[in-house]
């Protein structure tokens, strides 16, 4: 009768200890069905803000904010003001920029402040990255500048080149948003 009472506990403990594992791989059932929502809900996400930038991109509606600028051989410098921008929409670029000339010390700072329509070679060109758009254009000084614009569809963020013959380059770095 001993026997069969210890043969009776020990079976309602291994019982009770199958439910409490059932229980355990149940929860690791759960959360692993809420990590692979939550990874495909981020995908999908990430997949419609890269579509936003593609179609910003085609449809010629864009804008760039930049957040730092630097000379081609130089330290970065911040730029604090939200007004600067370089805005391309209906075909006319819109472009209020700071910008560093001179080919040696001292540099000067100065602002290209400039809505034009007349550019030249404006192309854009799917990277692996993003995207390239290129534009050549002759400001009020009637010099060429080069305007090189490289968008990172994955992050939103841009970074801008400005040559100018016989003067620096300067490189800007931000942000792209719809306009």
């Amino acid at each position: 009768m001993k026997k069969f009472i210890i043969l009776l506990v020990i079976m309602a403990f291994s019982l009770s200890g199958y439910e409490v594992c059932a229980q355990q791989q149940n929860q690791q059932t759960t959360k692993q069905e809420r990590r692979e929502e939550r990874t495909q809900k981020r995908a999908a996400r990430q997949l419609a803000f890269e579509q936003h930038i593609d179609s910003m991109v085609n449809a010629g509606y864009f804008q760039f904010i930049p957040r730092s600028m630097q000379r081609s051989v130089g330290p970065t410098v911040p730029i604090s003001n939200p007004d600067f921008s370089l805005e391309y929409q209906d075909g006319r670029f819109d472009i209020y920029l700071p910008y560093i000339e001179g080919s040696m010390p001292p540099y000067r700072v100065s602002v290209l402040n400039y809505v034009t329509s007349n550019v030249e070679n404006y192309t854009t060109q799917k990277t692996d990255n993003g995207w390239t758009v290129t534009f050549v254009s002759t400001l009020f000084d009637g010099s060429i500048y080069t305007f090189t614009l490289e968008i990172y569809t994955k992050t939103g963020g841009a970074n801008l080149t400005v040559e100018r013959a016989f003067n620096t380059t300067v490189q800007y770095s931000g942000i792209i948003f719809q306009i």
